[in-house]
């Protein structure tokens, strides 16, 4: 592996509960980020705050969970609330080895039952790169608020993230019927990893027997290396949602690969 390569994982972690909240699972989760050992994690429907099961479930940790998951490896992380309830919220997050130098959180829904956003930080990797921009995405279950959100998400790469700079956007699209690529790869040049280096998006939901392409990992200004959806063991038992790992090269991406 070079050093001027960047990996990733992208995972919804069903705020560290099983299926069917049958088990809390945060403490095994974090294991298998510290064990899957990337630079980056997008994290979906991570709890930022809940009064009830902080008091209710003997191991929630004392941190946030986004804190907890984050512990030392990831020194630098960012959260942005989706969903906000009486006895707490949730959203995504962001755990970087590499310090960011600007993030924003920016409110994609117009349904304040399920209110979604996109969490977008910038790292700088070093002194002699151009910034990666990092957007985590988390849309909506109905096509017309995911056509909406994806019009949204187009607007702001547009006009926040400059054409000569890297981009990774990864999180649960909720697109089964793929209809976001065209709003990503035509206009802003952006392609998907799996589908750049196997065909085919991975298949990622439900994670015990994956049937729906639902998670997705997009770059510009990047090399897609190698790509993997880790449907083994124990992932499979953590979430209702499998995680994609990657690896970029952020050296030799061209303007439009």
């Amino acid at each position: 592996m070079h050093n001027s390569d960047i990996r990733i994982l992208t995972y919804n972690i069903h705020k560290g509960f099983t299926t069917g909240n049958v088990r809390f699972v945060l403490h095994q989760i974090r294991e298998q980020l510290r064990q899957a050992d990337v630079d980056i994690v997008f994290l979906q429907e991570i709890q930022g705050e809940h009064s009830k099961r902080s008091n209710q479930i003997p191991n929630w940790p004392d941190a946030t969970q986004f804190e907890f998951l984050a512990d030392t490896i990831w020194p630098h992380y960012t959260y942005g609330k989706n969903a906000i309830y009486n006895s707490g919220h949730h959203g995504n997050a962001i755990l970087s080895k590499y310090p960011f130098v600007f993030w924003e959180n920016t409110n994609v829904s117009s349904l304040r039952q399920a209110s979604r956003s996109v969490l977008h930080g910038v790292i700088e990797v070093g002194e002699h790169t151009r910034p990666i921009h990092l957007l985590c995405i988390h849309f909506d279950l109905f096509a017309f608020e995911r056509e909406r959100q994806l019009n949204t998400l187009n607007e702001h790469i547009a006009k926040h993230v400059p054409q000569d700079e890297s981009v990774i956007i990864a999180g649960d699209f909720n697109d089964w019927h793929n209809r976001a690529h065209r709003h990503l790869a035509k206009g802003l040049h952006l392609k998907e990893v799996f589908q750049q280096l196997e065909g085919r998006h991975a298949k990622t939901y439900p994670a015990w027997m994956p049937m729906l392409p639902m998670d997705r990992i997009y770059y510009r200004n990047l090399e897609a290396i190698e790509c993997d959806c880790l449907r083994h063991a124990p992932w499979y038992r953590l979430s209702d949602h499998a995680p994609l790992y990657a690896r970029l090269n952020y050296m030799s991406g061209s303007k439009h690969d």
